[in-house]
């Protein structure tokens, strides 16, 4: 890419008549034009991706940004009402599935309206749970989040990690759980990495980065992730290196120890997508060698659990919907390879080796299915869940013959069970109590055809007995990027929605992981405008069928999603009454320079690439508004502190999208602070946002709340 003109620093308010009709604060233009491939193409808000830690000037536009919104936001009388109504859903304990460690069942909870879920322990299922770790101590503000944790083999020890204000580095540290005193060790710089101890519990495997720059710590690429050993009670300084690749920068590096303690595998990535090259070293040996068992990066390699020298990987390899493998380190070899559990109909999502079993979890349209196998392959049973939904967990180890999971649905609040893995007997333990009665509503999952005839998969939430006369107020939700499929699981944020009298729409669009790699694939790059042609696609549909029209359609969608609906409005002003992009990619060129985008080039390919920046920049949302066009009501959402993907994306697009706009409806940004891409987020942080989502489409929709 050559840069042609940089840095000429003109203050240009918005057109006259649009900025007299909404107010917009003024954004100053720069003269940057870039050549891709020999199309030049003008970015005059590039200054906008500076940190706003830094820079005063984006600071200050940050500032009247956040003004002109919230007093927008401070004139709808029900605003206030309607938060009062959504913390009031949303106060009811949630609990996580139990996990057991050294015969100890260790959960988190959060009594209602606590900006962090509490650590807890119990000695016996039913006993009475002591807490561990309570990170709402850790901030006055609740922006501060435990992130991660990872418990020695003998549950001596725990290791965790914070994370501040939603960043993606985490800070590792190590409770004595004996003694509740922690210990010395801290390690920074960790990201993007999990934990994973020696079963003599001296020590535990862990991936970092190097420190970061000064001023880059939130917006500098991650490269030369390295695996290192850290000693107990030592500091980090002194750790070993394992393994670096400086001659490959973009791979990231993982490690995990077998149950036994006998083998570290190690795993290479180079993206997002789950493509692995493997390795392992025998820690039987001293300073063993490290032996690699794949090469390439062409199929995912995800250790399940292993009997002594022979490991088993959940693996894409000559089954795009998944299967199970068996290879024996002792002699790797392809050819030597056996086939475990064989590919099915359903999408294979995860399995976990509990009670000398083998717990496969599937999505079948979209909701989970979970079959057991023995070690041989032969089918034991599947589980039996209470209805169509997502059930998650069963975790545990080898030698365990119990184990835990959680089920819900959109209209069932989650419950949590205990599995008896010799007899298939499922427990109900704990059963969240929400103030709302699940009879009063009714989930269906319809499939419509995609523009080009792919038949796509959508599930819809509503009242029952809602008339199909066009007047519902509808929200659509989509994501469909990664690999990651959406299931029908249980959102306070959605009831609230329902509550108001809504409808709401989830679609299982094309680039997700609903149906294995083809589907993703089908989805991703040069075929990325799939994506939106499905999600315009089940906009139609909801139309068409009478569930709503284009006045009283909002979609909605966060990160990959957010982008989707950037795209979407940008080519499709017309078709929606209201939009909520969330810390979306927005700008698809230059999304690979900044923190973690250079993974996405996997599902978006990259402009470095002539063929690629073409299919990038026909659909990239800042690079397709066009002015004079009347844009839908519009709210961007996005923290600045997202170092996941960084605030100008969304600062860019919302500047170009006020220029550009010729209606009158509001198009304008909510920038939160000290919070990041979503994850570790205060429970007060989110029922703000929400209910401010909600006042802006009770508006702009002309909703009356029933």
């Amino acid at each position: 890419m050559k840069r042609i003109c940089t840095s000429l620093l003109l203050m240009i308010a918005l057109p006259a008549s649009a900025a007299e009709k909404a107010n917009y604060p003024m954004t100053k233009k720069i003269e940057q034009v870039d050549n891709y491939h020999g199309t030049a193409v003008p970015d005059p808000y590039r200054w906008l991706e500076d940190d706003v830690r830094t820079s005063k000037d984006v600071a200050e536009w940050v500032e009247a940004q956040n003004k002109t919104t919230f007093a927008y936001l401070a004139a709808i009388p029900q605003r206030e009402a309607m938060r009062k109504r959504i913390t009031e859903l949303w106060n009811y304990e949630k609990f996580s599935a139990p996990s057991k460690i050294a015969g100890k069942y260790y959960f988190s909870r959060n009594n209602g309206l606590q900006n962090q879920a509490v650590l807890l322990v119990m000695d016996t299922l039913g006993g009475e749970p002591r807490v561990v770790l309570d990170p709402n101590s850790w901030s006055k503000d609740g922006t501060v989040a435990l992130a991660g944790t990872a418990f020695s083999e003998d549950g001596k020890y725990l290791a965790y990690s914070r994370a501040d204000a939603g960043s993606d580095w985490n800070t590792w540290k190590v409770l004595d759980l004996a003694t509740m005193k922690l210990l010395s060790d801290e390690l920074k710089w960790v990201k993007f990495s999990n934990v994973s101890w020696t079963p003599d519990s001296k020590g535990f495997y862990y991936s970092r980065y190097d420190e970061p720059k000064k001023d880059g710590t939130f917006q500098n690429l991650n490269l030369n992730q390295k695996l290192y050993f850290h000693k107990l009670g030592t500091p980090q300084s002194d750790d070993k290196l394992v393994l670096a690749r400086p001659d490959h920068p973009d791979w990231s590096i993982g490690g995990d120890v077998t149950e036994d303690g006998k083998y570290l595998i190690v795993l290479f990535r180079v993206g997002t997508d789950a493509r692995h090259r493997v390795a392992f070293q025998d820690l039987s040996v001293p300073d063993g060698k490290i032996v690699e068992v794949v090469s390439g990066f062409d199929n995912e390699y995800t250790p399940i659990g292993n009997d002594g020298s022979v490991v088993y990987f959940k693996t894409d390899n000559a089954a795009p919907r998944g299967r199970v493998v068996a290879i024996d380190l002792d002699k790797p070899e392809p050819a030597n390879w056996k086939e475990i559990v064989p590919q099915a109909q359903e999408n294979l999502r995860g399995v976990s080796y509990v009670g000398n079993q083998l717990v496969a979890s599937y999505l079948k349209d979209a909701y989970t299915q979970v079959k057991i196998f023995d070690v041989k392959g032969r089918f034991v049973r599947e589980v039996s869940f209470p209805g169509i939904g997502t059930a998650g967990g069963f975790g545990g180890k080898k030698e365990e013959t119990e184990t835990f999971y959680s089920f819900s649905s959109f209209a069932t609040p989650p419950s949590i069970y205990r599995f008896d893995m010799k007899t298939g007997k499922s427990e109900m333990i704990r059963q969240a109590k929400v103030r709302f009665d699940p009879a009063d509503y009714e989930v269906k999952q319809v499939f419509f055809k995609s523009k080009d005839g792919t038949k796509v998969p959508m599930f819809i939430t509503a009242r029952k007995g809602i008339e199909l006369d066009g007047t519902n107020p509808t929200l659509l939700y989509g994501y469909g990027g990664f690999n990651i499929p959406l299931t029908p699981a249980f959102s306070v944020a959605r009831l609230a929605w329902l509550d108001m009298g809504g409808v709401f729409a989830l679609a299982n669009l094309r680039g997700g992981g609903e149906y294995g790699k083809t589907w993703h694939k089908a989805g991703t790059k040069l075929t990325k405008q799939n994506v939106f042609d499905d999600f315009i696609g089940a906009a139609e549909y909801l139309i068409s069928t009478g569930y709503t029209s284009s006045p009283k359609l909002a979609i909605q969608g966060g990160s990959n999603g957010g982008l989707l609906v950037g795209a979407c409005m940008v080519q499709r002003p017309e078709l929606f009454g209201a939009c909520l992009p969330a810390v979306g990619v927005m700008d698809m060129l230059r999304f690979q320079k900044f923190t973690a985008g250079r993974f996405w080039t996997d599902d978006y390919g990259s402009s470095d690439n002539a063929d690629e920046f073409k299919a990038l920049f026909a659909y990239s949302p800042y690079h397709n508004l066009k002015a004079g066009t009347k844009y839908p009501p519009t709210m961007v959402t996005t923290a600045d502190t997202d170092d996941r993907v960084v605030p100008g994306h969304s600062f860019k697009f919302a500047a170009r999208l006020q220029e550009y706009h010729a209606g009158t409806a509001p198009v304008l940004i909510r920038i939160e602070t000290r919070a990041g891409h979503g994850a570790g987020k205060p429970t007060a942080k989110i029922i703000e946002e929400l209910a401010d989502e909600y006042a802006f489409l009770l508006r702009e929709l002309k909703m009356t709340p029933k």
